[in-house]
C-alpha cells in the first residue's frame, strides 16, 4: 500500500509540474511572444523560407511599429494566412515608387542594409510607378525584401494597424541561422 501512495504522490507532482509548465507556455504564447515560420521567398535574402522567427505580441500595446520594423500580420487577401514584411511607410508619409527606387516624403529611402544594390522596386496594381500615395492614419505601407516576388502594399494597398500581430525580433531556427532582427533605420540614428 505504501508503494501505491508513493506512485500516486509522484503522479500528482508530475501532473502539477506539467500543468504549471503548460499554463506558463500558454500565457507566453497568447499574450507575450509567438513563433512564426517564414513561408515563401518574399523576404529573401534577409529571411529564408522555413526559418522560424519569434514575434513580440505585447510590444504593440506600448509602442507602434515604425519604418524598418519587420512585422507579422494577417494577410489582407486571406485572413487564414500570416505574412511577414517590412514597414516602409507610416501614417502621414507620402510614398512614391519611381525609376526602381522608393521615396519617402520626397527623400530616396536608403535600403542598402537589407536590399542588394541591384534590386529595384516597381509599382503594382495599387501603388503604380510615379504615383505618390499618402499613408492614412492607423495604417502602414509594407513591402517584402525580395521585391520582384513579394505580394505587398504595392498590390493590395495599405495595412491596417489592427491587422498587425506583432513585431519580429529574433530568428531562432535553424540553429545555424540564429540572429536578432534589428531595425536598420534605428541603427543609423
Amino acid at each position: 500500500m505504501e508503494f501505491l501512495k508513493k506512485i500516486y504522490s509522484l503522479f500528482i507532482d508530475t501532473m502539477q509540474t506539467i500543468l504549471l509548465a503548460a499554463s506558463v507556455f500558454l500565457v507566453i504564447y497568447i499574450f507575450i511572444l509567438r513563433p512564426f515560420q517564414v513561408s515563401g521567398d518574399s523576404m529573401h535574402a534577409t529571411y529564408k523560407n522555413k526559418e522560424y522567427v519569434l514575434t513580440n505580441l505585447i510590444g504593440l500595446r506600448f509602442s507602434s511599429p515604425i519604418r524598418g520594423d519587420v512585422i507579422v500580420f494577417r494577410a489582407p487577401l486571406d485572413n487564414d494566412k500570416d505574412f511577414i514584411k517590412r514597414i516602409i511607410g507610416e501614417a502621414g508619409d507620402t510614398i512614391l515608387v519611381k525609376d526602381g527606387f522608393v521615396y519617402v516624403n520626397g527623400v530616396k529611402l536608403d535600403e542598402s542594409a537589407y536590399l542588394a544594390s541591384d534590386v529595384r522596386t516597381y509599382g503594382g496594381k495599387f501603388m503604380q510607378d510615379g504615383a505618390a500615395v499618402v499613408v492614412p492614419e492607423e495604417n502602414y505601407l509594407v513591402m517584402g525584401d525580395n521585391r520582384p516576388y513579394s505580394s505587398d502594399s504595392r498590390e493590395w494597398g495599405f495595412l491596417k494597424k489592427s491587422e498587425i500581430i506583432g513585431r519580429s525580433f529574433f530568428v531562432y531556427w535553424p540553429v545555424n541561422s540564429m540572429r536578432p532582427i534589428a531595425n536598420p533605420f534605428e541603427e543609423k540614428k
